[in-house]
Formats: structure tokens, sequence, C-alpha cells
């Protein structure tokens, strides 16, 4: 390759260098952040040899956006760039702390002439993959979402209306269930909860979709609304009751986005090729599993080894030797989508296969905290998930966790 092209990406316009195999700046431009900008830059790089045959390579600081989906499409290969790690590239120009848009553009641009080696392009997903993708993260974007609306709900519910959490207390679900956000609507204060009958009771678990026990649910609910309890001021505790409503609302929107995404995700998944490959492990299943796809992709280039994906997932350790000390620790340069999945992955593993189960308890039996035995399954799994993808194959417990052969006893 001859030339290179480094993008300083911003929000309204980007910076555009391009620089020869010598590192002499051919080309530098500012382009407006739409359609035309895009004309421009492509205009711009067929001028200096660009085609389809042999694109110009392209770094830029970040791997989203319409700029970058667009680059992606004319086939080239991007290299999204950390920014940190632009900064220290900028150092080796500039002893003084020297900064620009333009110098940032160079620079990316030189990291591709010098170092394109050592960093990796983004992968050539499938189209359904790169959906998948969207709709996992956001599912699970909206998943914690949920749970901080939860979490504010339930603090505030703690101020002044605790006889309602312990109502609920020991209900699987405890006030996410559908019936405590119905009742809660109806009755957002102890007092208006006090006046409630039970035959508003019974009628609000009806309209929550609960159809079996409504009689003694609704008799367990009117005495422990009536239960003696402490008490806010009677307008500080209305005002409360209004604050509650609003949180709650923002809690219905978070349940309602986080169902409508996990069905939009596994029925995109549910499409691809590799999922049935993924859902034959133990501890997959189509959410999970379309939350391991969005992360790993569908890209059999992208990992040349099961190492590889082990790294990028957090799974394999990290060595640090200097002189002579030498520590082994846990890899926290990860993927954390792909790492919070596998410990959930995992952890199911255990009650779903007898393999994972013996192997985690033999990293236990050798030392391992619990956190480390199942971040070490988490990596065998990686393994043989990589293996079974490479190869088109199902998971199969007897190849991926075989039986160890009786040894002698020692004489």
């Amino acid at each position: 390759m001859d030339v290179f092209c480094g993008i300083d990406w911003a929000e309204d316009h980007h910076d555009i260098a391009v620089v020869d195999r010598d590192g002499q700046l051919l080309a530098r431009r500012r382009i407006s952040d739409d359609a035309a900008g895009l004309t421009a830059l492509l205009g711009l790089l067929a001028g200096h040899g660009d085609s389809a045959d042999d694109p110009v390579p392209v770094a830029i600081e970040t791997p989203r956006g319409l700029l970058t989906a667009c680059l992606r499409a004319t086939g080239r290969q991007v290299y999204p760039v950390n920014p940190m790690a632009t900064a220290r590239y900028r150092d080796r120009h500039s002893a003084a702390g020297r900064k620009s848009d333009h110098g940032d553009a160079v620079v990316l641009a030189n990291i591709l002439r010098t170092d394109m080696h050592a960093h990796r392009p983004l992968p050539a997903d499938s189209e359904l993959a790169q959906a998948i993708a969207v709709l996992a993260r956001a599912q699970q974007d909206a998943v914690w979402d949920r749970v901080t609306a939860h979490n504010k709900l339930r603090s505030h519910l703690r101020e002044y209306f605790p006889a309602f959490l312990a109502a609920f207390a020991g209900v699987r679900d405890g006030i996410t269930r559908p019936e405590a956000r119905v009742i809660l609507t109806a009755a957002p204060t102890p007092a208006e909860a006090a006046k409630l009958t039970l035959a508003q009771l019974r009628t609000l678990l009806k309209k929550a979709g609960r159809s079996r026990g409504t009689d003694a649910e609704a008799a367990r609910l009117r005495d422990a609304f009536r239960a003696a309890q402490m008490r806010q001021l009677p307008l500080v505790e209305q005002a409360m009751g209004r604050q509650a409503l609003a949180l709650l609302r923002q809690f219905d929107a978070a349940c309602a986005s986080a169902d409508d995404l996990e069905a939009a995700a596994t029925e995109s998944f549910n499409q691809h090729p590799d999922a049935g490959i993924i859902t034959s492990f133990p501890g997959l299943g189509a959410l999970t599993g379309a939350r391991v796809l969005a992360e790993t992709g569908d890209d059999r280039s992208r990992f040349t080894d099961a190492n590889g994906l082990k790294a990028y997932a957090g799974a394999a350790p990290i060595t640090r030797a200097s002189g002579k000390t030498r520590s082994v620790t846990r890899r926290k340069v990860k993927n954390d989508r792909l790492a919070a999945v596998g410990y959930v992955w995992a952890f199911c593993a255990l009650t779903a296969s007898p393999g994972a189960r013996a192997h985690y308890d033999r990293r236990k039996d050798a030392g391992d905290r619990h956190a480390a035995a199942q971040r070490n399954l988490f990596g065998r799994l990686l393994g043989c998930l990589h293996h079974c993808l490479a190869t088109g194959q199902h998971y199969d417990e007897a190849i991926a966790f075989p039986t160890p052969t009786a040894t002698p006893a020692a004489a």
C-alpha cells in the first residue's frame, strides 16, 4: 500500500489527511458530516489512487457513525484507533504537547503507515450480524436502565412507603411484577393503599394479568397495606407519591423497552445461520446467544485462533514480567459486554453440563476462587465455540469435556 488516510472525527465536520509510504503529506481537507462531505472524501481518495481493487485504508477514532458505515460499505479496511493510542503516537511527533485536528488526522494516517499490523480493522460482519449487534446491545442497555430505574424506585419507596416493599418482598421479582406496578399506580401513597378494598384489589390483580389465587392474594395485600407503619407528614406523603408515579413511569418504559428489544433481538438471531451452533452450547439461549454473536460477529477471519477470542473476552489471564517480578492476573482491558454475558453463560452451564460442573470443581479444588474458576470455564467454552463455528459442528459434551481415564494407583 502506497497511500494511507487518517480522519479526525468530530460531530459536524471531519479533518482528512492523506500520506504516502514515506510519510509525506499528499492532501489535507476538512469535510462536512453529510453526503456532500462523503463525496468530497471519496473524490480526494480517488485522486490519489483509490480504486475498488486497491482501496485506500482509513484510520478513524470511532467504530460507529454514518461516516464509518459508509466507508465500510465501499469495501475498504477501516481501522478504529483508540483516542488514547492516538495521544501516545502524537507524543512521537511533538514533545511540547502541540495538538490540532489536522495534526491528529496526520497522526492517524501515520499509524497505518508504520504500525498497521498492530491494529485490528473492523470485521467484515454480515448485515444480519450487524443488525443483531445493534439490537442485542440496545437490549442490554435497556436491562441496565431497568435495573437503575428499579433501584431508584425502591430507594424512594423506602423513604415513605416501606409497607409496599414488604408486601412484595417474598414474591418472585418483587416490585417488578405487573401486579405490583398496577397497584402502585392506583395507590401511590400509604393512605390510598390502606383504603383499597378486597374487590378493588381483585380488580387490580386481574387487570395486571393474574387469574389464579386472586382472593387470597387480595386479602394478603389488604392486611399488608393496613398494618401499622411509620408515615411521613400528609402533604409530604402526597408529594412523594407523585414522585413515585414519575419514577414508576420511567420504570415501566424501561421494562417495555427491554421486552420489545428482547423479542426483536431473538427474532433476528434465530434467522442467522450460526444460531443453531451457538444455542447448542449448554447455558446459551436465544437472548444470550444473540449477545455472544453481537460481540464476536460472523467474520471467521476476525480471530485467527481461540486464544485471541479468549483475550478479547477477558477470559485469558495476562502476564506482567519485569526483572525478577512476575505476576499472572485477570485481564481488565476486554470487551465488557462479552465478559458480562460470559459470566451468565458459565453460571448457567454449571447446571446444564456435567462436564462444565466437573471442570469448575477441579479449578476450585486447585485453589481458584469462584470468579476465577468461572472465568476459566468461560474460556474453555469459548475455545469450544471457536472450534465449532470454524468447523460448522454442534456442541458435543463428550468431545468438549472428555471423561478422564483412570490412572493406576501409585505403588
